[in-house]
């Protein structure tokens, strides 16, 4: 089915479903303490990992979107996104760093004639090459993104293969932790009478740690679709919180979003909230 039949249905509003990475103001983190202390305080610390998107951390985070106002019906869009993140150590200097998100969607009829759908929608997956020690102060991480059509239904999906470049750059000072999180993925295959894929993400985020493990986080999770020349970009505020039942730790967060720009029919604003968990790599 043709895409172009969904006020809220473009290549733009689907990637930035897809493509959002997990910065619902926290970043993946073990289950213990690092050893290294900033302030004095261990889980401070380990909560300012925790803003680093691409730390050598192990997490599966669970992200619950709720977006409003889609299409005449003023219909409601809920995506879950299931995020683990997997650090592979290379070598002495450089990790790889898995970072996977699959969308489960719960979509109402934006239109008359437009069916409700669920199921899966499309996954994408990025390999970010890091270097396990700052670059003048800057964390950086790059490598390829791909985009594997693994929507269950049509309405969900743009029925197409993608790739291309991903890149992260960022610094910590302080509890302060700012940078910029991009990709940009073209289709390379998949059904000829859907959409092709060339759509930029761009991600500028800043968090700000308390010292009671609290992170204030806002961000951009802007996507142009070069294709219907399309702007997608609603802006995040989270509030994060780290603690621990038994020996678990976990992140919750919960935040709002309003969208200063979308494609026609698209949503007005949203609800995020969700839960991370944290393991060991050992």
């Amino acid at each position: 089915m043709n895409l172009s039949r969904f006020p809220f249905g473009t290549t733009c509003s689907l990637l930035a479903l897809a493509v959002s990475p997990v910065l619902a103001g926290s970043a993946p983190a073990p289950a213990s303490a690092p050893a290294a202390v900033v302030g004095g305080n261990a889980e401070v610390d380990f909560a300012k990992q925790l803003a680093n998107p691409v730390a050598s951390l192990i997490s599966v985070p669970f992200q619950a979107n709720w977006d409003f106002g889609i299409g005449v019906n003023d219909a409601t869009r809920f995506t879950l996104n299931v995020q683990p993140v997997i650090p592979v150590s290379l070598t002495e200097d450089w990790n790889l760093i898995i970072r996977t998100i699959l969308p489960v969607i719960d979509a109402e009829s934006p239109a008359p004639g437009i069916d409700d759908a669920s199921g899966l929608g499309d996954t994408v997956q990025s390999f970010f090459f890091s270097p396990k020690e700052p670059v003048n102060g800057w964390i950086l991480a790059a490598g390829p993104v791909a985009l594997w059509p693994t929507a269950t239904d049509s309405l969900l999906g743009g029925e197409k293969w993608g790739a291309g470049p991903t890149g992260l750059a960022l610094k910590q000072t302080g509890p302060w932790t700012c940078g910029v999180l991009t990709n940009h993925l073209w289709s390379f295959a998949g059904e000829d009478d859907r959409s092709e894929v060339n759509a930029t993400f761009i991600q500028p985020f800043c968090s700000y740690i308390t010292s009671t493990k609290t992170t204030f986080t806002i961000n951009s999770e802007s996507t142009y679709d070069w294709t219907n020349e399309q702007w997608s970009m609603p802006f995040n505020f989270v509030i994060s919180q780290l603690f621990k039942v038994g020996g678990q730790s976990m992140q919750a967060f919960v935040g709002g979003r309003y969208y200063a720009d979308a494609p026609q029919g698209g949503p007005e604003w949203g609800i995020r909230a969700g839960l991370i968990l944290l393991f060991s790599k050992g």
